[in-house]
């Protein structure tokens, strides 16, 4: 039975380099400069932050992802509610409630190696169930995209949609810990630097851009362990 010490230890420090040091830095400078910068609701930026830690740690395989996952969940909830982007808190309510089980899930499939630090084994979808997967995802984003526009007041029906239905799926995969989430979340990404200009908020626009290149380096981790199933 490992400590409390030891068990942070493996979470916070254990098995990173220097790389991986620096990239946490960098996407939190990141959201500093862009706060003093560009000064918004003090909420974006706790939000910013939390978000940032939160997907380096599950680019690293990291269940202490989920931890600063709730904190940069329940600020976003809050911001989205503030532009109106009902897609997005929708979404948000899926990703608080899946993050609960999906850390059972993801202590199932833990390793912990030689050097002490405890990690994520991943899964792998087949082609064609990811190709399944892909074309029902852009059906339902264009359904959904549809009725945001028609039926609510929603200030970027389309863009809401196609950032709200593939983050569901991605979130869905992540849960399982497929590696093939990282696709989805860089298409996710790409769209939420869009739509977060667009609603003038720099600390979130900032934090998805980080997250575009956070999806490739997630992507590229994943893809150096052996998956369970493949």
């Amino acid at each position: 039975m490992r400590s409390l010490r030891q068990i942070l230890y493996s979470e916070f420090a254990a098995g990173r380099s220097w790389f991986d040091w620096l990239f946490l830095l960098t996407g939190v400078l990141v959201q500093i400069v862009v706060f003093t910068i560009q000064p918004n609701n003090i909420v974006s930026v706790v939000s910013g932050i939390a978000g940032i830690i939160s997907v380096i740690l599950c680019a690293q395989g990291k269940i202490s992802t989920f931890l600063f996952g709730f904190i940069q969940i329940s600020t976003y909830l809050y911001l989205s509610l503030v532009e109106r982007l009902y897609a997005e808190v929708g979404v948000n309510v899926f990703y608080f409630c899946s993050q609960c089980y999906a850390i059972f899930v993801w202590l199932r499939h833990y390793h912990t190696t030689e050097s002490r630090s405890t990690e994520l084994m991943p899964r792998c979808l087949g082609k064609r169930f990811a190709l399944l997967i892909a074309i029902l995802t852009l059906i339902a984003s264009l359904v959904a995209g549809w009725l945001l526009q028609r039926y609510t007041d929603d200030s970027q029906p389309w863009l809401d949609a196609f950032t709200t239905i593939p983050a569901l799926v991605a979130q869905i995969l992540l849960m399982f810990a497929y590696r093939e989430q990282w696709i989805l979340w860089l298409i996710v990404d790409i769209l939420s630097v869009i739509m977060w200009a667009r609603a003038g908020n720099w600390c979130l626009f900032a934090q998805y851009l980080f997250w575009c290149v956070n999806c490739l380096y997630g992507w590229n981790n994943w893809s150096k362990k052996e998956c369970i199933n493949c």
